[in-house]
Parts: C-alpha cells; sequence; structure tokens
C-alpha cells in the first residue's frame, strides 16, 4: 500500500487504471501487460511520493545557503538536456523494477528499506537490484561510447 493509506492505494489504483486506458495506444503486444501496468502504477506512485516530498522542503532549509541559479545560460540548458536525454535511454535499458529502484535510490534519495517498501522486495533484493543495474548501465555506456567517434567526446575531459 502507498505509505499505508488504503485511500491513497486506491486513488492510485484508479489513476492507474485510467492512464492505461488513455494511453493503450502505447502499449506494445510483444511485452507483457501485467508489467506494462505495473510500470505505469510504479511511475504514478513515484510521482506521488516525490510530490509529498518535495511539499515538505521548506525555503527555511536554505537559510544562509546560497541557491543556484534558476535560470542557467543556453549552453548549460543544451548540456543539461543532452545529458538528461543520454540518461534516460540508459535507463531504458533496465527492467521497469531496476529502473524504479535506480530512480528511487539516485534521484529520490529513497534508503534501502523505503525502496523495498515501494517495490514490495526485499531489503536484500534491493541491494542486488541496484547492484546489477549499476554493471548493466556502465556497461551500456561504455559500449555506446565505443560507437561513438572520438571527436563526439568534446563534453569529457582529455584525461580520460
Amino acid at each position: 500500500m502507498l505509505g499505508g493509506n488504503i485511500h491513497d492505494a486506491e486513488d492510485a489504483a484508479q489513476e492507474t487504471f485510467l492512464r492505461a486506458y488513455k494511453g493503450l495506444h502505447r502499449y506494445d503486444s510483444k511485452r507483457s501487460f501485467a508489467t506494462w501496468v505495473l510500470s505505469i502504477a510504479a511511475h504514478y506512485c513515484i510521482d506521488l511520493l516525490r510530490r509529498r516530498r518535495m511539499k515538505l522542503i521548506s525555503l527555511e532549509t536554505f537559510t544562509g545557503q546560497i541557491l543556484p541559479d534558476s535560470n542557467p545560460g543556453p549552453e548549460k540548458q543544451a548540456f543539461q538536456s543532452e545529458q538528461q536525454r543520454e540518461v534516460e535511454a540508459l535507463l531504458q535499458h533496465l527492467s521497469p523494477k531496476d529502473r524504479a529502484a535506480v530512480v528511487l535510490f539516485y534521484w529520490y534519495d529513497y534508503s534501502y528499506e523505503e525502496i523495498a517498501a515501494t517495490l514490495s522486495l526485499t531489503v536484500s533484493a534491493v541491494k542486488s537490484r541496484l547492484h546489477r543495474a549499476r554493471r548493466h548501465l556502465a556497461q551500456v555506456w561504455q559500449e555506446s561510447r565505443q560507437s561513438i567517434p572520438l571527436e563526439a567526446h568534446h563534453h569529457e575531459s582529455p584525461a580520460f
């Protein structure tokens, strides 16, 4: 259940089926329907939990700290967009549960225990999935880099 609240779980189920119905044209019949619906549910729950977590952060948290520039220049925006596309493409190489574990751990700073509860896994299964996912992502990333001409790596340090 989503945070132990049956009403939230019912809302999540309803929203999942609504999104599945609306997005049925995007379903790939070569893949498992159950996995597709579960990934919709997982993404919805992750988004919901993220929104809740963001509400808990107040500006007082940042008192005395310099906030990052909220309006980066066009070059930085382009670079960040490129990086985001690369990461999203890499994540597509993972299974839905591995992808969810990675996103929850690295983007939302969930603990192993929180991820285990969210994905209905044991803590050791979460650790195993994260380890396997990191290895797989590194392998896919290295393979993608080997297929790109050297001059295309303009943003990487020449020391590497």
